[in-house]
């Protein structure tokens, strides 16, 4: 059975190969263990003592969800329905702009170790609890998803054994982010992510030799239509358009990079807050280069392939097999470099999964154990590696079962992961540009958000599996690294759609934009009818002011003194007391001021408006 699907099997150089990059993530974690102040602290463990630089923080933030399955999803997307898919590229523009320049400054001046400590500075200890709660929740789908998935194509294609390749990815991961920390997590990220780009090249240069060199590509695929023009439809239940992919991925990107705790602790790490915002800068180009690398290997399979298709030869069994079965294919003649490939497969499922345990750890510590115990530091920072180390067991429990569940309730378990992020978003949202949000219309908003997001993602699936179904040329893709769903089934329509059958049609890519949405507005509409929240009450520095900021951009130069004029170097960031929970309150200067659009606070903005 497994040669009638076209298996191919690993070389002793692969295995070689593949084996060093396991060995050298475990070094990287022996390494950290064992040098400079050898994880003896929380601050150290869960934050790499404050003192990371821009590019390793950037490459990790970029390998973080650049997970093994959008390595093989999005080429396989673009083999079979063409690059519409690649516009997800504008969307990264203003994705990663505002987290640096609205989201990184409150984030950092308050200096947090968890993002959910925002959220009972802003609100109260409810929504911080809530907040924390729904994300372990969300990264827990995550991880028995993002193990599973990639050792289950791998076991299909090449014959590796699927629970020894589980338990490569698992027991690597627990071990080095166990013992190294969030220091080993980044530079293991950045080892990786090399990794990452290396497998790409490799594939890419000999798929386009064995397709007869780059014009050749290019024809093939122009030929065989798939180079997508740009798609203006406005139907917001069309899987893929410009509209979809670049304003709906907006909010993708918001919910990725600007609110969750992943990310979140990565800025955190940084030395400074510039530092942190270059880094977001520095993410745009390295996410671009991987988004294209991913795209042009889909292009080179379909005119390396072109009729010849695998599925329709029934070599593979999955869609989402065909880039491992093409590497394993045009590969063989090269040993080393099918190797080489699930090399990279593998750093990118070890760079996301090390990073879901280290940030569910953090915010168990941070959120959920050291507001009610108080411990010494070192029960502390051992208390955090043993929930680093038990996260890592769950991850493997969290596989076993994916592992026997259907495909299409998989398919709807990456549905909910990708639905929780929206409503975190606008819970977040709701506390950055509305003064008058309280904590019911918080939490509130919170649960209503969710339970829609529920109601869509489970409509969207059982009308799809109710509905007749149609031969369609969706892909069956699972692509955790933008965290998509699979795909929209084709169905026959016996009448006009209904606004239910519109809403559960509606396509993923907009799910976080209407999720968040609803949050806000349920938020806030439960805010004034309970009292909303006066903006003298709001914790200094937890607000984004708007429409201060715009005051200052359309006015005139000489309405304002310029900033020296206000001695705002003497002036401190004015933060909630809280060194039972975050430690040290540093001073924020007027240079730093300057560095970022965001200032101090509301209160010091109010300040100098009144001064002059």
């Amino acid at each position: 059975m497994m040669e009638a699907l076209g298996v191919k099997h690993f070389s002793t150089i692969d295995f070689v190969v593949f084996g060093m990059l396991l060995v050298i993530s475990v070094s990287i974690g022996l390494y950290h263990a064992f040098s400079g102040g050898r994880q003896r602290t929380t601050q150290e463990f869960l934050m790499a003592d404050r003192s990371m630089s821009c590019l390793p923080l950037a490459l990790s933030l970029m390998a973080t969800f650049q997970s093994a399955v959008a390595i093989v999803g999005t080429p396989a997307e673009i083999f079979y329905n063409g690059t519409q898919y690649w516009f997800i590229g504008c969307a990264y523009f203003l994705g990663l702009l505002i987290p640096a320049h609205i989201f990184i400054p409150i984030f950092y001046r308050l200096r947090l170790n968890s993002a959910y400590q925002y959220l009972e500075l802003r609100f109260s200890k409810t929504v911080r609890i809530c907040g924390t709660i729904t994300f372990i929740f969300q990264m827990i789908i995550y991880m028995g998803v993002g193990i599973y998935t990639p050792a289950l194509a791998l076991n299909a294609v090449t014959g590796f054994h699927l629970w020894g390749a589980v338990l490569a990815i698992g027991l690597v991961c627990t071990v080095y982010t166990t013992l190294g920390g969030l220091k080993a997590v980044i530079w293991a990220d950045v080892f990786q992510t090399l990794v990452m780009f290396a497998g790409q090249f490799a594939v890419i240069g000999v798929g386009v030799h064995q397709a007869g060199g780059p014009a050749e590509v290019w024809r093939k695929a122009r030929d065989g239509g798939r180079i997508s023009g740009i798609d203006w439809n406005p139907d917001p239940t069309q899987r893929h358009t410009f509209w979809t992919l670049g304003v709906g991925g907006v909010f993708l990107m918001l919910a990725l990079y600007g609110v969750n705790q992943a990310q979140v602790q990565r800025y955190l790490s940084s030395r400074t807050e510039k530092q942190a915002i270059m880094s977001l800068y520095m993410v745009f180009p390295c996410l671009q280069l991987a988004l294209a690398l991913s795209c042009l290997i889909g292009l080179v399979m379909f005119a390396c392939y072109k009729e010849d298709n695998p599925l329709q030869k029934q070599y593979i069994a999955k869609k989402d097999q065909v880039v491992l079965y093409f590497v394993m294919d045009m590969l063989q003649d090269f040993p080393g470099l099918p190797g080489l490939f699930v090399a990279c497969l593998f750093s990118a499922s070890l760079s996301t999964i090390s990073s879901a345990f280290n940030s569910l750890a953090t915010v168990t510590m941070e959120d959920l154990i050291k507001p009610h115990f108080t411990m010494e530091e070192s029960k502390a920072t051992l208390l955090s590696k043993m929930l680093a180390f038990l996260y890592g067991l769950l991850c493997l429990a969290m596989a076993y079962v994916v592992h026997i569940l259907h495909s299409s309730v998989l398919q709807a378990a990456i549905s909910i992961f990708g639905m929780v992020g929206g409503p975190l978003l606008g819970v977040f949202c709701l506390g950055f540009f509305f003064p008058s949000a309280n904590s019911t219309g918080a939490v509130t908003g919170l649960v209503v958000g969710l339970a829609v997001a529920f109601w869509i993602g489970i409509g969207n699936f059982v009308a799809r599996n109710s509905a007749i179904v149609l031969e369609s040329n969706s892909t069956d893709i699972l692509d955790l690294g933008n965290i998509t769903m699979g795909p929209v089934t084709a169905v026959v329509e016996t009448s006009q759609p209904s606004i239910l059958q519109a809403l559960y049609s509606l396509s993923y890519m907009w799910y976080s934009g209407v999720n968040s949405t609803i949050v806000v507005i349920i938020g806030l509409l439960v805010s004034y009818m309970t009292g909303p929240m006066a903006e003298k009450d709001v914790t200094p520095g937890t607000l984004y002011p708007v429409w201060g900021n715009l005051r200052r951009l359309f006015q005139l130069r000489g309405c304002y003194a310029p900033p020296a004029q206000h001695n705002t170097s003497a002036q401190e960031c004015p933060i909630l007391p809280q060194k039972e929970m975050n430690g040290t309150v540093t001073k924020v200067t007027a240079e730093e001021e300057q560095q970022t659009f965001l200032p101090v606070t509301a209160k010091v903005l109010v300040e100098q408006e009144s001064s002059v």
